[in-house]
Order: structure tokens, then C-alpha cells, then sequence
């Protein structure tokens, strides 16, 4: 049997890869080839187009590399017209996948998507291609099913991806004796964002409200470098010598933090699990945020207060997103225990409802087992069994 298997950011690797390898559980003899990230090629996947690739965000800075990515897109299609994969999953990343997805049904390739596009907050236009072009949706936030219900998506709840896997193999005193840090300072985590481009319009804002807290009382920083960016990448930007960079301990540096700043994203949602109080703040080019007010119809835009149905935490969004309101919100938080407390009983809350009884790459392995009947010992499958599901 063969998969294809795309994904276009850090995320996104992650959670795919989880996928794959439960499905190479169920089905020993798969061959998997795709848009595969570091997770991804690890878990065996033959990379046709590096994910790193596709790691761009905002409306006007993907023109920027629109070409480069529509040759990537042109090679999967080539590949999957080539090689006939049984099914192809594609996680996140709608903008290509989108694009990917339609193509592949053309060519009776069955779609899988997991993570649904975020349709209910912007982009509503695209529920035509999920409905015409995607045989089943995996989404990820309970209310998401009912809502693609309601539009005529077959669709079906997982659970969140990183429900099961977030989680702390450090004590607080564990860490701190890791990295040298002062066990009597507060220690804030410093998230810019899983990709390079975001990361260097995150920083400046960034870096300078930590220079703004560490004059305010002495403290520790630490900021947990992305798969996708790496160490290297941050070191060479920052001079910081109160600034500790770490590189792929981010649970072990978000669990024992006091306090984060994060860039709005999947990250705020680990930092929910982790149960860590937080800021979280994002900006992108001018006029993708002019386009982007006249589509985006959200009360919020952090997952984690879309979730909660309320302000849990404060959002420092574009022109608001400056070194300044980032110290003074932290300031803020860190001079009331009271409400860096009530803030962590709320993010408990939240992580109750994202658990699942099954983690979420297990469930998606078995839907698609099931919609497809394959098995163990499953050679080949074919479009028409998904159809007769």
C-alpha cells in the first residue's frame, strides 16, 4: 500500500507523524511518501518536497514565495500521478492543502484532512472545496464537528493531537539545575513562533520586553527553539546573554516557567496544557492585517480564549504587539499571585475538555482504517471502498 502524506509547518509535522506511525501499526507493509518535515522523514517518510518549504505565514508574504510553492505543489501531484498512492492525509497548511486536495481528487485519489481549516473564523468560501474535494475531515476542537456537520462535511471529532503528548520530564528544581539557572528568580519562557519568518518579527518586541522585565527585578529567560528554526538560528540574533536558548525541551521550559509570552498559534494551545500562565501577542505584514480584518469574524484570536468562550488571556495583537505592552502585561501577572493562580485553574479547565479517552493519531489511523476497510495484512485498497463507506 501507498500513502501520501503532506505536511506544511512544525505542527503539522508533529501531528502527522504520529499518524504514520499508527498506521504502520495497522498496516506493516505501507510505504509512505510525501511533503515530509523532520518528524516525518524520521518516521520513514520519503520527502518528494521538504515541509520546511511551505512555512509561511501572511497573506501578502506567501506572494513573495508563491512560485517556489506552486512548484512544490506540482511536484506532490506529479508524484501522486506516478506512484497512484490508496489515500493520500494532509494536515493543516489549507492554503496548499486546499489546492493539493482538489488535485488529488481529480485524480481519484481519496483525501484525508486532518486539522480542519479554521473556515468558522475566516475564509468561509472554502467549505465548497472541503465539501467537494475532501472525503472525511479530522478536526481537532470538539465544536468544530458540529459545525462542519451542519455544512455537509463528513467529518469526525479526534481529539487535540497534543492532548496525550504534552507533558514535563523535568521538576522545576530539575530544569533549573539543567541549564545553571537561579532557583529564587522568577523564570519566563519567551515563544516568538515555530517558524523563521514569524520568529524575526516577533523578537524585537520580544527581546525588548525582557530587557524591560529584567531591569524591573532580576529574573531568567529561556527560550525553547523550534525543530523548525533551531538554535543556530536564534544565537545568531541574539546577544542577550540573560536570554538562555534551548533546543527541543520546550514542554520541560513552558511547565517550569512562571509566565510565557507566546506567539498566537499551536503553541498557545501546549502552553494551555501545560497548564502555564501566559501573554500572547502576534504581528504580520501591514497589509496582511488590513486584508485579514475584513475576513477574519472571531471575538478572539487566541485558540485558547476562542475555546473558553471568554478573555482568559491577553492579546497583543499587530500595533499592540511592542515591547512595551508585553512588560507591562507580564508585570502585571507576575505582581498578583492571585491571578497567575485563577489564570492556571482556568487552563485546567480548558486541558479537561481537549483530552480525549484516545489520542487523537491513534483515532485518525482508525477512521481511516475503517473508511477504507483496510487491514494488517491490507496490500491494496481503493477509492471505491471509501465511496461505498
Amino acid at each position: 500500500m501507498k500513502i501520501l502524506v503532506s505536511a506544511g509547518e512544525a505542527s503539522g509535522d508533529r501531528y502527522a507523524a504520529e499518524v504514520v506511525e499508527e498506521l504502520r501499526r495497522r498496516i506493516p507493509n505501507a510505504e509512505f511518501f510525501g511533503c515530509a518535515g523532520p518528524r516525518l522523514r524520521a518516521a520513514g517518510v520519503r520527502a518528494v518536497v521538504p515541509a520546511e518549504d511551505l512555512a509561511v505565514v501572511g497573506l501578502v508574504e506567501v506572494l513573495s514565495h508563491a512560485p517556489r510553492i506552486y512548484q512544490d505543489l506540482w511536484k506532490l501531484v506529479r508524484a501522486a500521478k506516478a506512484e497512484r498512492p490508496d489515500f493520500a492525509l494532509l494536515t493543516d497548511a489549507p492554503g496548499f492543502h486546499l489546492d493539493l486536495a482538489k488535485r488529488l481528487h481529480r485524480a481519484g485519489i481519496p483525501v484525508f484532512y486532518f486539522v480542519a481549516p479554521q473556515v468558522w473564523a475566516w475564509r468561509k468560501g472554502r467549505i465548497r472545496s472541503i465539501r467537494k474535494f475532501v472525503d472525511h475531515l479530522l478536526c481537532i476542537f470538539p465544536f468544530e464537528e458540529e459545525f462542519f456537520r451542519q455544512h455537509q462535511v463528513p467529518v469526525t471529532y479526534v481529539g487535540h493531537p497534543l492532548s496525550g503528548s504534552v507533558g514535563a520530564t523535568l521538576s522545576r528544581s530539575g530544569f533549573h539545575a539543567r541549564y545553571g539557572l537561579r532557583a529564587d528568580r522568577p523564570l519566563v519562557a519567551l515563544l516568538p513562533g515555530s517558524r523563521k519568518a514569524e520568529a524575526v518579527r516577533h523578537l524585537p518586541a520580544l527581546l525588548g520586553a525582557a530587557e524591560r522585565l529584567g531591569s524591573w527585578r532580576e529574573m531568567n529567560f529561556v527560550l525553547p527553539a523550534s525543530s523548525t528554526t533551531g538554535k543556530a538560528f536564534f544565537s545568531e540574533r541574539i546577544d542577550n546573554p540573560g536570554v538562555l536558548i534551548v533546543e527541543e525541551d520546550l514542554h520541560n521550559a513552558v511547565a517550569n516557567a512562571d509566565l510565557a509570552l507566546v506567539a498566537s498559534g499551536t503553541a498557545t494551545v501546549e502552553t494551555a496544557l501545560l497548564g502555564t500562565p501566559m501573554v500572547t501577542f502576534y504581528r504580520v505584514a501591514a497589509l496582511s492585517w488590513l486584508i485579514g480584518k475584513f475576513l477574519v469574524d472571531v471575538p478572539f484570536y487566541s485558540m485558547v480564549n476562542l475555546l473558553a468562550g471568554r478573555r482568559i488571556v491577553s492579546e497583543l495583537i499587530q500595533d499592540d504587539c511592542t515591547a512595551e505592552k508585553l512588560a507591562a502585561e507580564a508585570k502585571k501577572l507576575l505582581s498578583d499571585g492571585d491571578a497567575l493562580e485563577r489564570m492556571r485553574r482556568e487552563l485546567s479547565g480548558l486541558a479537561e475538555i481537549l483530552r480525549g479517552d484516545t489520542p487523537a493519531a491513534q483515532r485518525v489511523a482508525e477512521v481511516i482504517c475503517e473508511k477504507l476497510q483496510c487491514s494488517s495484512n491490507a496490500a491494496s485498497t481503493s477509492s471505491e471502498s471509501l465511496a461505498a463507506s
